[in-house]
């Protein structure tokens, strides 16, 4: 029998096809150079400047705000009895698209503490390449398969955003900048990923390897593959446009000091 249901703990790679538990492992490269980012280092240290984080906040909105959006789309392409793995996606899909709506409110409150406005996030004024990752997520979403689609999306950038903030959170220095008053508000972006969206991914793995079953086809895991590490690559290309951008300010502002 070809069908996968899934018999161990959720969250252990042994639990999955062999074939997912290598494609676990051919994009742990591409995932570690995000999560283990010096952007999120300096976020934890509170060593990362303020025009870099307005630029972080004000490039990673489209992504949170339209997060839903992709899920959506991918919602669009199940149909009730289909498959299993159809009806599983759809079932995960409408519980979790309210989940991502509070996220994007979380987001909103967190770049307000570093004095970014909704209207400043909404007018996008930074360079063309801090668009990239949403147009590649909308990208597979509109013509990829929903395995493929979900691997991009909910696997991949859910994954590593899980990751990254619980970095962030791993001490308190970040957390202490903040007024007490407004720190509940401020973090419970970062919280709320670092601590109760863990599972999330893996929900993914499992919808994607029941629609892919035990033994896809070769062409299939080289789709998820790709799709998955072109998730990480945008991500990390984000990250480091983001130290580009601060670099350039900087030599800027060093030569107005300069030339002053």
């Amino acid at each position: 029998m070809d069908a996968f249901n899934r018999t161990g703990p959720l969250m252990e790679p042994t639990s999955y096809p062999e074939w997912a538990q290598q494609l676990i492992r051919d994009c742990a490269q591409s995932k570690r150079r995000v999560v283990e980012h010096e952007i999120y280092q300096r976020m934890r240290d509170n060593t990362l400047s303020e025009k870099t984080f307005r630029t972080f906040l004000i490039g990673g909105w489209p992504v949170v705000e339209q997060f839903s959006l992709y899920m959506g789309h991918n919602l669009g392409k199940t149909r009730y009895g289909r498959h299993p793995g159809e009806d599983m996606a759809r079932r995960w899909l409408i519980r979790n698209i309210r989940v991502e709506l509070n996220h994007a409110d979380y987001w909103v409150n967190w770049a307000r503490a570093h004095g970014v406005s909704l209207e400043e996030m909404n007018a996008q004024d930074v360079p063309a390449e801090f668009q990239a990752l949403n147009d590649w997520c909308w990208h597979s979403c509109a013509t990829d398969s929903l395995a493929v689609s979900m691997a991009a999306t909910n696997y991949a950038i859910e994954g590593a955003v899980g990751e990254w903030a619980a970095v962030v959170c791993s001490k308190t220095i970040y957390e202490d900048s903040f007024a007490p008053e407004e720190r509940k508000r401020a973090m419970k972006w970062l919280k709320m990923h670092a601590q109760y969206d863990d599972e999330h991914p893996w929900e993914a793995l499992e919808i994607i390897c029941t629609l892919a079953g035990m033994n896809p086809s070769e062409a299939l895991q080289t789709e998820l593959r790709r799709a998955i590490c072109k998730s990480y690559d945008y991500k990390y290309l984000f990250l480091q446009s983001c130290l580009q951008y601060e670099r350039s300010h900087a030599v800027y502002e060093q030569r107005e000091l300069v030339a002053g």
